[in-house]
């Protein structure tokens, strides 16, 4: 049997700030109401003045983010009301189910993206403001109105449930992995955070006055709209090219990044290179991360928990992380963390000894803010996508340079450049890596460029065409991969309920959403795909509609994007099993990032040889794909 189940609670905790775990474990948090139902009956509600429906406790629960409502039972009802504490594998999360299916999480956004009112309904939020937050100014007239939003928040939430497929049991077990990483959280150094915070803060003050100086007073603020003016008024004319994004001006941070890239003074000037340069500063929002950090972190034991968002990624059900974000760190770490680390907590000079600017010091110390009270392991697969890609359609020949242990970004620049393997210099190599990583999924000299740039490789605009050319000379898989792929989602679509096959990922239409089978057995969709002219497109869940919008904001699916999608999920599929192989051995996982596992052990030897085992054996559907992994044991985190 299944009970569907929703809480509505108050406490002087801030949620947002603090997240769910310090939330749910508030002295001051209650539960203001649960509305439930078990299977197709009628929705109740259960108030604290009434007995609680222990037999719910029995059944599987149901719930939207069913993480908030575990907890809830968990640190608040189960000891109030001395109730069993039911197990984690008991509870499914609707939400997970949702983007799973390549829906929008939100119980709100998931309605309307399949079709019912665009309209928002800000009723509710602005009662949850009345009756859930303090200064919890509510009537009755408000409680009661709460119960009842309570209460449909079930019924849609039992509904959606009810309309998409299934969790497998095995993306169920995945699901409760991901929950099990959630709990045992990872670890955040408080001090080192503070401390970042106090430097932040400081520089923020130093840049808005020379920001004043450099422009002798016309921009008091890097956040005013007079910023932009004043750059844009100053570029020469192929800056001022660059500074386009979508068809309008802008001072983003790719075009901060392109700007700054062209060192040539006449056409960015030198004060208006340190103006972007300021703004670049100062929008770092990796610097904020550190406030985050230590908010969430738990008073007691110092732990971020609840990071990650299993399946939040719904094109390929990757994982996505919440609060913290420890997928968008920066990848570049300290040389010298312990160092940074005290001259930082003690206030000195960290500039020049540690980077050019003080915001480059501090980036570097988001990934070692994370530590362990043992040891960390730290695993990552080689050039994963660039093994599953090849491996999906079967090009023996791209993954035997894999199985001779060959360099594949020296490969890349020995075909490019005519030479020898062993005579590519390391300026050819970076090349064939660039290759690598922007062209493997249909990315032509716009993606070369600009993934160049970001590894410090630059050419003009014919040089690129040639290395994008030879580079799809000597990868001729890839790109009949692609048109295979998309000769056979096209076919899906003109035959519904038909299973076309590219390489060994499978399609079928279903007269409403364009379904994909990938070698694990696991199924992902584009949702409502149609035909719009020429073009396929979809539904895309992780695009907001405007407010004014009276349909979901549609993509176009081409080949390139059907081949990363393809590949990502596909190498997710390894990082779960991963996972679940990791937790029946009772490695504690505390943290992933992209294709990458952490974990915490007082034995480090032992749990890298064991880690290290797990991620090089392929599951049983991956059979031929070679793996290689390199492990680390650090004390903290870091690249």
């Amino acid at each position: 049997m299944i009970a569907y189940i929703d809480f509505e609670s108050r406490s002087e905790c801030d949620l947002v700030a603090r997240g769910p775990y310090n939330y749910a474990r508030h002295p001051s948090t209650q539960v203001l109401c649960m509305a439930y139902a078990v299977d197709d009956g009628e929705v109740e509600l259960w108030t604290p003045d009434q007995p609680f429906p222990r037999e719910i406790l029995t059944h599987q629960i149901r719930a939207h983010n069913a993480a908030f409502e575990r907890l809830i039972l968990w640190y608040v009802l189960c000891p109030d009301l001395d109730l069993p504490e039911p197990a984690l594998e008991q509870f499914y999360c609707t939400a997970a189910q949702a983007r799973s299916n390549c829906a929008p999480g939100s119980l709100e956004d998931v309605g309307r993206f399949a079709g019912a009112s665009m309209k928002k309904d800000h009723k509710g939020a602005a009662l949850v403001r009345k009756c859930c937050l303090p200064p919890f100014k509510h009537t009755a007239d408000d409680l009661a109105a709460l119960f009842e939003y309570c209460k449909q928040d079930v019924r849609a939430m039992r509904a959606i449930s009810k309309s998409l497929r299934e969790l497998s049991p095995e993306e169920l077990a995945d699901y409760h992995v991901n929950e099990r990483i959630n709990d045992r959280g990872v670890k955040v150094d408080v001090e080192l955070c503070h401390a970042a915070m106090r430097y932040s803060e400081a520089e923020r003050v130093e840049i808005e006055a020379r920001v004043v100086e450099l422009t002798e007073g016309a921009v008091t603020s890097v956040r005013s709209p007079k910023m932009r003016a004043w750059v844009l008024e100053r570029l020469g004319p192929e800056a001022r090219k660059r500074a386009r994004s979508k068809d309008k001006d802008s001072i983003d941070k790719t075009v901060r990044a392109n700007l700054l890239a062209m060192e040539n003074p006449d056409e960015v000037p030198p004060a208006v290179a340190e103006v972007i340069q300021c703004a670049d500063d100062l929008w770092a929002s990796s610097t904020a991360k550190f406030g985050r950090l230590a908010a969430l972190a738990d008073d007691e034991d110092q732990r971020v928990r609840g990071a990650f968002v299993f399946a939040g990624g719904a094109a390929t059900g990757r994982a996505a992380s919440y609060g913290a974000q420890v997928h968008n760190f920066p990848r570049k770490s300290a040389k010298e963390p312990v160092e940074l680390r005290h001259a930082l907590v003690r206030g000195h000079a960290v500039v020049p000894r540690f980077g050019k600017r003080v915001t480059d010091a501090l980036k570097s110390m988001l990934r070692p803010a994370l530590v362990a009270d043992h040891s960390f392991v730290v695993a990552d697969w080689s050039a994963i996508e660039g093994r599953v890609n090849p491996w999906l359609c079967g090009a023996e020949d791209k993954l035997d340079i894999f199985r001779q242990q060959l360099d594949p970004y020296k490969v890349n620049a020995a075909a490019t450049y005519g030479v020898r393997y062993e005579d590519v210099t390391d300026e050819q190599r970076q090349v064939g890596k660039v290759q690598e990583l922007a062209l493997g999924f249909g990315g032509s000299t716009g993606a070369f460029a600009a993934m160049g740039r970001g590894y410090g490789v630059r050419f003009e605009e014919a040089q690129a065409r040639r290395i994008v050319d030879a580079w799809r000379r000597a990868n001729p898989w890839a790109v009949l991969f692609w048109q295979d792929l998309e000769r056979a989602y096209m076919s899906a679509m003109r035959h519904p309920g038909h299973e076309f096959t590219a390489g060994r990922i499978t399609y079928v239409y279903d007269k409403q959403h364009l379904w994909y089978m990938l070698p694990s057995g696991r199924v992902l969709c584009y949702p409502f795909a149609k035909f719009e002219g020429e073009h396929l497109t979809y539904a895309k869940a992780s695009w907001k509609p405007a407010a004014d919008a009276t349909e979901w904001p549609r993509a176009h699916l081409w080949g390139g994007l059907a081949c990363e999608n393809v590949t990502q999920a596909s190498a997710h599929c390894l990082l779960r099993h991963a996972l679940r192989e990791a937790d029946r051995l009772g490695l504690e996982v505390v943290t992933t990032v992209h294709d990458e596992i952490v974990i915490e052990t007082a034995e480090p030897e032992k749990a890298r040889a064991e880690l290290e085992r797990i991620m090089v054996t392929p599951p049983a559907w991956a059979v031929g794909l070679p793996l290689a992994v390199e492990a680390k044991i650090m004390a903290q985190y870091g690249k």
